[in-house]
């Protein structure tokens, strides 16, 4: 099977290594011309414009989106819109806003074209152990290309599923990375809870061995804390500054649209908020009340 590629990330391009891996044919495009050279050399199709990839492709035509969210992704879509014809489709993997997903499988359907959103988790670790797919869009076009996606995800017969209409798998892959969020900070916590108990002198990494192997807490996350440790147990010069990239705050609002409690999750998208802050004023407040009210010193 081929299918074009536009946008050769590190996600983007391991995704389309890994499918040539499995035999299928790839079209790639990027604006970053060396990293269709790259693709290229590995066996790769290179185009250099998406006028160029959706003429190197067969009918029925399938052009996989992985560029950044937002205008980015909305530009790509609405240049693909005008290049398909009907009956092909088009698969948005990036980590796009579902209601915008939703809002662009209406749009380009218009126009007779299948569109797919595809929540993908896995990370740099995707290329050798594949990619969870949470699959959203037309049922008919999920089933066509249903072997890029058991190619792509960790056996044929698992790790990926089509979970609804279009928008639904952005949606599914929302809350993915609200889950995330909270069990992220879950380990932080604990694990800053062990450290500061230094009359025990706990090897932090031991104990994330030890609870990696039969603990009901076992993850995929706690193997990675424990490699982390295993590293630098001091995390020697890591700034305590942690990026959201959208996900957890939508996941927040999501919540407050339909009066679901995410209590957890909310408090691990503030916690990252408060992490990127210097002296923050709210503190520096508490700090000068307590002096106001009960004369304690004010740290300076």
């Amino acid at each position: 099977m081929e299918i074009g590629m536009v946008g050769l990330g590190r996600m983007g391009g391991n995704m389309a290594r890994r499918l040539m891996r499995a035999g299928h044919r790839i079209v790639a495009y990027d604006v970053d011309a060396e990293a269709v050279n790259s693709l290229g050399r590995e066996g790769a199709s290179g185009v250099s414009s998406l006028e160029e990839l959706v003429g190197c492709l067969s009918e029925p035509r399938a052009v996989w989106v992985m560029v950044p969210a937002g205008g980015p992704t909305e530009e790509v879509v609405q240049a693909l819109s005008g290049l398909l014809s009907p009956g092909d489709t088009l698969i948005d993997g990036g980590n796009n806003y579902y209601k915008e997903s939703r809002r662009r499988g209406e749009e380009v359907g218009r126009r007779g074209i299948r569109f797919l959103d595809v929540g993908t988790s896995g990370g740099i670790w995707g290329l050798e152990q594949g990619y969870s797919l949470m699959i959203g869009g037309d049922e008919e076009a999920f089933r066509r290309l249903e072997p890029i996606f058991q190619a792509l995800a960790p056996g044929a017969d698992r790790g990926y599923g089509h979970v609804g209409p279009a928008g639904a798998g952005h949606f599914v892959k929302m809350v993915h990375n609200g889950v995330e969020y909270g069990l992220m900070q879950t380990y932080a916590e604990g694990f800053e809870l062990l450290k500061a108990k230094e009359e025990f002198g706990l090897d932090l990494h031991q104990v994330a061995e030890i609870w990696s192997h039969g603990s009901v807490i076992r993850s995929w996350l706690l193997g990675l804390v424990s490699l982390a440790l295993a590293q630098d147990p001091e995390l020697t010069g890591v700034k305590a500054f942690v990026e959201d990239t959208g996900e957890g705050r939508w996941t927040a609002l999501e919540s407050v649209e339909l009066a679901v409690p995410i209590p957890a999750i909310t408090a691990a998208l503030q916690a990252r908020f408060r992490s990127r802050q210097e002296g923050p004023f709210g503190a520096r407040l508490l700090a000068m009340l307590r002096n106001l009210f009960g004369g304690h010193a004010i740290p300076r």
